[in-house]
């Protein structure tokens, strides 16, 4: 028997964005009905999903699996279907009882979704988890460099960009006032641009450059603004650009660690001016960033194993979410990077991460993910 191999097409002309309004709860449980349904006709006839293109994959239990759909809350889970043959590619999403492809997932039927729109509803909240933890963790972002990201919490302030009836890039912030993490009481000082990543095919346009400015200009009020650190070298190159095209806001813009006090801030502008100097090159040859304590064992409490997927967020060397994105863009020069790197730089990934030299909206300062991507 097949299986709705597209979404859309048993919602009309809408995509699921466009029609997701039930209570998530309800979702999770049909979820699991239809999971143990799959378990039992298995090993009698199973179903097949019909990829775009004209592939048939088995809906097994080695090709689905389920995985936490926010960091924070590991009870609530996305079903995914996974390449039988690559593990790591995920091929669909199961919600409102049928398979999504993973591109129809981040697609809109609503010309009214254009430009940066804040995460509002529990759809776009599906969408800001494929472009985070699918498109950018498992099938854009994978090199030797990058690490797996954990999703976002439940209330992470975040904007996606639509453009052309598609979501192509997005960003998120950790507010001012917002706890740190969830082990101690510390909250940021200041608004944190953390994670930020543009698809592929859509770099090279300047949305890392948008993403950014959207980012100040939502926080005219502020006298400073950081950006998490480690920020990669890629995303480095979009701040240096921004902030020539914008030099009012040089004095504004921070490198920082949580929560952002004095001691833990560097202005980006005058590190990038340090930096092009050879005495600078040779000091930022020595810095270096351990991975938090906190944010690793965040992470192994909320990994978990799952067949033909392994660990959601346990392996991997912690990246801020500015680093990540950013990695994919190290060797470009600085035009490049913003646009085909693809707003990377800023995503911090917060459950690990690491240092990748010189290099935000509204939200609060969990697990770092990894991920950098102007």
């Amino acid at each position: 028997m097949e299986a709705e191999g597209g979404g859309r097409a048993a919602a009309g002309c809408l995509y699921l964005v466009d029609t997701l309004a039930g209570d998530p709860e309800v979702l999770q449980v049909d979820a699991e009905t239809y999971y143990e349904k799959l378990l039992k006709k298995s090993s009698y006839t199973p179903d097949v999903f019909l990829i775009p293109g004209g592939e048939e994959v088995k809906l097994e239990d080695s090709c689905v699996c389920f995985v936490p759909l926010y960091r924070n809350n590991p009870t609530c889970k996305m079903l995914l279907l996974t390449d039988p043959k690559d593990k790591e590619t995920v091929l669909a999403v199961y919600l409102n009882q049928c398979w999504w492809p993973v591109e129809d997932v981040v697609k809109t039927a609503d010309p009214s979704r254009a430009g940066l729109i804040a995460v509002q509803t529990f759809g776009e909240r599906i969408v800001l988890f494929v472009l985070n933890y699918i498109i950018f963790g498992k099938l854009e972002g994978r090199s030797a460099n990058d690490a797996f990201f954990l999703p976002h919490s439940a209330t992470e302030c975040a904007k996606i960009l639509w453009r052309n009836g598609e979501a192509v890039a997005f960003y998120s912030v950790k507010m001012k006032g917002s706890l740190c993490d969830g082990t101690t009481s510390q909250c940021y000082l200041l608004p944190v641009l953390d994670t930020i990543f543009v698809r592929r095919k859509y770099r090279r346009s300047g949305l890392g450059m948008k993403m950014l400015h959207d980012f100040c200009q939502s926080f005219m009020a502020e006298d400073a603004l950081g950006i998490s650190c480690p920020i990669s070298a890629a995303m480095y190159q979009v701040c240096q650009k921004f902030l020539q095209t914008y030099p009012e806001e040089q004095k504004r813009l921070w490198e920082v660690e949580a929560p952002g006090d004095w001691s833990q801030r560097v202005n980006i502008w005058l590190k990038i001016q340090m930096e092009s100097s050879p005495a600078g090159k040779a000091e930022a040859g020595f810095r270096t960033s351990k991975p938090r304590q906190s944010d690793v064992d965040q992470m192994s409490k909320g990994a978990e194993y799952i067949p033909g997927v392994g660990k959601v967020a346990g392996d991997a060397t912690e990246k801020d979410n500015t680093a990540a994105a950013a990695g994919t863009l190290n060797s470009q020069d600085p035009e490049q990077e913003d646009l085909e790197q693809g707003a990377g730089s800023t995503q911090q990934c917060k459950g690990f991460r690491k240092r990748a030299g010189p290099g935000g909206l509204v939200g609060e300062k969990a697990t770092k993910q990894f991920r950098i991507i102007p």
